[in-house]
């Protein structure tokens, strides 16, 4: 459903157009409030792998219907829990925001997939999952095709990735081809979710995805080798009471806790089967 106070909307023309040496542009777009499950007590950290499997579902066909517009760049799904984290409904819910632009921190990632790529002809994030596997110091978890790990470099503590080990760009071809993995990926986003919440309530969940292929900029080269250089994950961000430095200017974080810290704890955590 729309969302009642949308940042952006549907109808109209982006108007780009030269304001001195910035762009301005018309706000258009799309701004849906996801259900997550039609239960109010039923978050994704309680709710069973077949609901959650219907939301991965409904995520999936969203983001195809949206990325038939050709004035869509890219969409964007995430869920904001906790009052620091900017949640907006009591009820189960996640976003999602369809864009003239590519936000700027997929930007960077394809920008980096596609330079890793053209030197070393594979994908970063297949061999980041090789790596963590093989030394086994950052996996949180493992399931069917799927895999939660910490980054190496987190920017907050336990930053947590979900990623499938198979290389896949789009997150909805994952989703709509291979159906016998969404009931893992499912279990896995359940679990790591219920993992992150024995350190604390609140945090930023973020699906990161190819963009809209299906109408391909002229002008903007790292689409060209996009299924083979970049990865669809899901990247979640928790809030904690200790607020890590951040250096903006030039982006650079500090987190007060290892990876490999987090990960034992991580690990350890009483959950649900």
């Amino acid at each position: 459903m729309v969302h009642p106070a949308p940042l952006y909307h549907i109808e109209g023309e982006p108007g780009r157009r030269a304001d001195g040496l910035y762009d301005r542009m018309q706000s258009v777009g799309a701004h849906e409030v996801l259900l997550d499950n039609f239960r109010h007590d039923r978050q994704l950290w309680k709710a069973s792998d077949s609901e959650i499997e219907q939301f991965l579902l409904l995520a999936a066909q969203r983001i195809v219907d949206l990325k038939r517009d050709s004035r869509f760049k890219y969409v964007s799904i995430f869920k904001n829990h906790g009052v620091n984290a900017g949640q907006e409904f009591e009820h189960p819910t996640s976003q999602l925001t369809a864009t003239i632009f590519v936000p700027r921190r997929v930007l960077y990632e394809l920008r980096a997939g596609r330079d890793y790529y053209a030197q070393k002809e594979r994908c970063v994030f297949c061999d980041i999952i090789a790596q963590e596997e093989k030394q086994g110091l950052r996996v949180v978890e493992s399931r069917g095709d799927l895999i939660a790990l910490c980054p190496y470099a987190p920017r907050v503590p336990y930053e947590t990735w979900i990623l499938p080990r198979t290389h896949e760009a789009a997150f909805e071809r994952f989703v709509l081809t291979r159906g016998s993995w969404i009931r893992d990926l499912a279990a896995l986003v359940r679990r790591t979710l219920q993992r992150i919440r024995t350190i604390t309530e609140e945090f930023h969940m973020v699906l990161h995805s190819s963009p809209n292929t299906l109408h391909r900029s002229e002008s903007l080269g790292y689409w060209k080798t996009i299924d083979e250089d970049y990865h669809w994950h899901i990247e979640i961000l928790p809030i904690v009471a200790a607020k890590a430095k951040s250096y903006t200017f030039k982006e650079v974080y500090y987190s007060p806790v290892a990876s490999e810290t987090a990960v034992k704890r991580l690990r350890e955590a009483r959950i649900d089967p």
